[in-house]
């Protein structure tokens, strides 16, 4: 959503919106003279905004609650309301489309994709769900015909993308709250892949359920793979192959064996616009990868905080086998906020699966962005089904005060709600004297 403010922004509209709490994020689109208000009433609604007139454009993100005062006041206003993915779909049509979607990996991939057109001069304009840390911002605007999509399976909203390029980088099963059962998730996916322009390719992970397309895998017999993937001072290496091609001596600017394989996708878009091997790894060699994605917020010899947007189980899976792999003799303190009620409720047993994978676990309340509370649902639905012996639910001021006493050696904080809040006060109890 941000991403569109700024486009729209860029392009000369007065852009006004409305957030749950103030963040960096706000802050920074509020310096960048968009006015935003959070309190959900309507007496924050600008003059300018209330009449129904055909210039004015509405967009709502489904993630807001179907009882939000400013949304009704629209719809009662007889105003046509529009999805992000809709604006999306208008903005890109004509242009050379390059759609990743994926129930995790989609945001990396699509900024690596993003990133590789940048720096090697072939330039594209972006909307990405993360910011960009070579950039700074989630919304890139180039010279281009070429614009780089992230899109969003929720709510089936990518439905109403037609890309030439489609990228599919997992179909696991969530939003069951949406869905109802992981088969009509893979259906939507198959619908989105079906949805492509005449010509148009598709690019998928090894072993989805999707009929033709290209694969890529780290492992396997895909298309497209990397090999002889290795750990040297800290920085992860990988050879890309494709039939004849080989690209070896891969460099990639962030960590963790999920990320090279976003890469792997990102390399075949790359090769298909005519980008150069050279200019490639040059491009891999300075990502510096998305915020809450694998940052590194401290990263010195007493200590390593990463805090990252993992609010699946395999999304935590990927992240924590990650970190044990860089930091195989080092005690793992992961921070956890659940992320909804309902994906609570659904994948408790995962959750509990890959959390014991920690050393130690402090799990905060759940997050419920746009939910009611579910009776009998909370973090304890995790805690209950875990073997970890020293696994905590904690408050976050408890949490904080926890780190500062005890400095762990290796911090994790996980989970898409507001937990990344705590980061800079994390971060400064570790440092504290």
């Amino acid at each position: 959503m941000s991403g569109l403010a700024r486009y729209f922004n860029h392009i000369g509209c007065i852009v006004c919106g409305y957030d749950k709490t103030p963040t960096d994020l706000t802050d920074q689109l509020r310096n960048e003279g968009i006015q935003i208000v959070f309190e959900d009433n309507t007496e924050g609604i600008p003059k300018s905004f209330r009449d129904n007139d055909p210039n004015t454009l509405v967009i709502f993100t489904p993630a807001i609650p179907k009882d939000s005062a400013i949304l009704n006041f629209f719809r009662e206003k007889g105003f046509e309301l529009f999805k992000r993915s809709q604006v999306l779909g208008i903005i890109s049509k004509g242009m050379f489309t390059i759609a990743v979607a994926g129930t995790h990996g989609k945001t990396t991939t699509s900024t690596i994709v993003a990133h590789i057109l940048k720096d090697s001069g072939i330039d594209c304009s972006a909307f990405l769900g993360g910011i960009s840390s070579n950039y700074q911002t989630n919304v890139l605007f180039g010279k281009s015909n070429i614009v780089v999509v992230e899109a969003d399976e929720y709510d089936r909203s990518f439905l109403t993308l037609h890309p030439d390029i489609a990228i599919i980088t997992s179909m696991d099963a969530d939003h069951l709250d949406i869905y109802g059962d992981h088969e009509h998730l893979t259906e939507s996916f198959k619908l989105f892949a079906s949805q492509r322009k005449l010509g148009g390719v598709l690019i998928h992970r090894k072993g989805l359920p999707l009929d033709g397309g290209f694969t890529y895998s780290i492992d396997g017999d895909a298309d497209a793979t990397a090999t002889n993937i290795r750990i040297e001072n800290g920085d992860f290496y990988f050879d890309f192959k494709r039939g004849p091609i080989i690209i070896p001596n891969i460099q990639l600017g962030i960590a963790g064996l999920h990320n090279i394989e976003n890469a792997v996708a990102a390399i075949e878009v790359a090769l298909r616009l005519h980008i150069d091997y050279d200019d490639i790894k040059s491009a891999l060699g300075s990502f510096k990868g998305v915020k809450r994605r694998f940052e590194y917020i401290v990263k010195n010899d007493e200590h390593i905080f990463i805090d990252d947007y993992a609010h699946h189980p395999e999304e935590l899976r990927a992240t924590i086998s990650s970190i044990k792999k860089l930091y195989p003799g080092k005690k793992l303190t992961t921070i956890f906020q659940p992320h909804l009620y309902t994906r609570t409720r659904d994948f408790a047993d995962g959750f509990a699966e890959v959390l014991d994978m920690s050393d130690e676990l402090i799990i905060l309340d759940i997050y419920p962005a746009r939910e009611l509370p579910i009776e009998g649902v909370s973090s304890d639905m995790i805690l209950e089904r875990m073997k970890l012996a020293k696994r905590y639910k904690y408050g976050k001021q408890e949490a904080i005060n926890k780190v500062r006493g005890e400095k762990p050696e290796l911090l994790l904080t996980v989970g898409a709600g507001d937990i990344d809040q705590l980061v800079q006060p994390l971060k400064q109890a570790l440092q504290d004297v």
